[in-house]
């Protein structure tokens, strides 16, 4: 068997064609894997979708929105979660954020506050014991669940949020857009929350900035009060209980170590509105009566104002500059590809009212024609992160080249043997790229080139570099000793073989099971396939340059 692959190397040495036609096919195959980026054959992506037995709603309603909308909501998302066999249980946390997870840290699920916000925790049966994906469930329920909720009560927005594989980020695509006055933010804002929303791998569109809606505020007439014998704080106390609730009392318990608070609140019919509006709310104060100093029931309409006035809203700042999020999730694919997609789409549709330039990447700069008013775009969320994750790999993966180069000219005083070397080593991406095209052939969802791929290539480096030098050196000491070069170039393949081969088993065999790994598969499949390349490329390409430099 040896002896048959050594007299195959000699043959393909002793004839220049044949040379010729096996750099041909490396040149051809390293230009199709690196086509595959561009024509979408291979996707990149930080990292994969993780399937867990969790995952989370988030329900927001328009600020001023009240509690009986936000759980007519919640009663219409669990109808639909309760259908599905998977689904083991339900919470719902109604105005506020459930008790902090990995998601919610970054999410800010722990600050909501309010009548018009609740999160519903949704716990999966074991992820060994479904067929669905976790990440599966929610792209199926997903435009379900909003197209029928959503619509209850006008500008709600349902977001699914899965527990993260990677880094910690507030969304997959995140635009932060900054400007001098936030009034001049919101409407630019909707125009690329609409963007986005056209966009179809985008879910999950929406502007983190609170309404300005209309309000009825409460004012007491302290002269009235104090006519009709009724204290201010007795009036304030009375008017919490009524629409609020409040603690009364306590009781002490020999099985709590402290007081336990006993809380009173009117029941939904006694708070509820008829509607939201002034006469209705001065009936059910009309219908409130206090009893004074004197022993009379006062109503409280007769002490109570009622003033139309808007909410004040929250602005968002950062780094001292007033700012508007829109936040989008990729919907089981790469947020690179959609954000490319936005960003010629914005460039295209806003350049009618804005001069558009680029900066930093691929932020952009918008002045208003009109205006003259200047504003920031910058895309941030898992984007930036996956850009500078695959930034700092790239960087790595150069200076391991640069470094092998330099001990390899080190070592044998020559450019061209290091040159041999370094090229060797880096043809291994071949089989990285063309291995994670066929796993995405095989694999119900998309097989992505992540950063752990990236982390297996450049392991590679090391595996690959010393198939390399194993040929050199034996090639060299088989010249000693009389050895035609051609000759001692096909035997130094052939002998070598055995180790290279069984070297390339090993790791095939041990990253085996890391190739079925959800977030490492793609260190496995660089590692198999990369091998594979490396093995080919050592003993027919290497042979082949050795051949054609007059340094050994």
């Amino acid at each position: 068997m040896m002896k048959r692959f050594e007299q195959f190397i000699h043959d393909i040495l002793l004839d220049v064609r044949k040379k010729r036609l096996v750099l041909l096919l490396t040149v051809l195959a390293f230009s199709a894997s690196l086509m595959m980026f561009p024509t979408h054959a291979v996707l990149a992506k930080m990292l994969p979708s993780k399937s867990t037995n969790t995952f989370s709603i988030y329900v927001d309603l328009p600020k001023g929105s009240s509690v009986f909308q936000t759980q007519q909501v919640n009663q219409c998302v669990v109808a639909f979660l309760q259908k599905e066999q998977e689904v083991q249980n339900i919470e719902v946390f109604n105005g506020m954020g459930s008790p902090l997870d990995y998601a919610g840290l970054v999410k800010g699920s722990g600050f909501k506050s309010g009548e018009h916000v609740s999160e519903i925790v949704v716990n999966l049966s074991d992820a060994h014991e479904r067929d669905e994906r976790s990440y599966a469930m929610v792209h199926r329920l997903r435009p379900i669940i909003q197209k029928s909720c959503e619509p209850l009560v006008e500008k709600t927005s349902i977001k699914m949020v899965e527990q993260p594989a990677g880094p910690p980020t507030q969304a997959a695509l995140v635009i932060e857009l900054y400007g001098e006055k936030s009034t001049s933010l919101t409407p630019l804002a909707e125009k690329i929350k609409e963007i986005l929303s056209q966009h179809r791998d985008l879910a999950d569109v929406d502007v983190l900035f609170d309404e300005i809606y209309p309000k009825l505020s409460l004012r007491i007439d302290h002269e009235k009060a104090l006519r009709a014998g009724l204290s201010i704080e007795y009036i304030h106390k009375m008017l919490y209980l009524a629409f609020e609730g409040m603690e009364v009392s306590y009781k002490n318990s020999e099985n709590s170590p402290s007081q336990i608070p006993i809380f009173v609140v009117l029941s939904e019919n006694s708070k509820r509105l008829a509607q939201l509006s002034k006469e209705a709310l001065y009936a059910k104060l009309t219908s409130f009566r206090l009893r004074n100093t004197q022993g009379m029931l006062v109503p409280l309409s007769e002490v109570v104002h009622i003033d139309e006035v808007f909410s004040t809203p929250t602005i968002m700042s950062k780094n001292l500059q007033t700012m508007v999020s829109i936040v989008a999730e990729a919907d089981l694919v790469s947020q690179v590809y959609p954000l490319l997609d936005v960003r010629s789409t914005i460039k295209e549709r806003l350049s009618e009212f804005y001069e558009i330039q680029n900066t930093h990447l691929f932020d952009l700069k918008l002045k208003d024609k009109r205006s003259g008013e200047v504003f920031e775009l910058v895309f941030d969320g898992e984007m930036k992160v996956s850009m500078d994750t695959f930034r700092d790999l790239g960087g790595a993966f150069i200076a391991a080249l640069v470094l092998i180069f330099l001990l390899m000219v080190v070592y044998y005083k020559s450019f061209a043997i290091a040159g041999i070397v370094l090229l060797g080593s880096f043809l291994s991406i071949i089989g990285v790229i063309f291995g994670h095209w066929l796993m995405d052939l095989f694999s119900k969802e998309t097989f992505f080139l992540t950063a752990t791929s990236l982390i297996g290539f450049i392991a590679l480096m090391g595996i690959s570099s010393r198939n390399s030098l194993l040929l050199i050196d034996f090639t060299e000491a088989m010249m000693k000793v009389g050895i035609e070069k051609k000759r001692a170039i096909a035997l130094a393949s052939a002998t070598r073989s055995k180790p290279i081969f069984l070297t390339a088993a090993a790791i095939i065999l041990a990253s085996t099971l890391l190739a079925t790994d959800p977030i490492f598969g793609g260190l496995g499949v660089a590692l198999i396939f990369g091998t594979i390349a490396a093995v080919i490329v050592s003993l027919i390409v290497v042979p082949v340059l050795m051949d054609n430099t007059k340094a050994i």
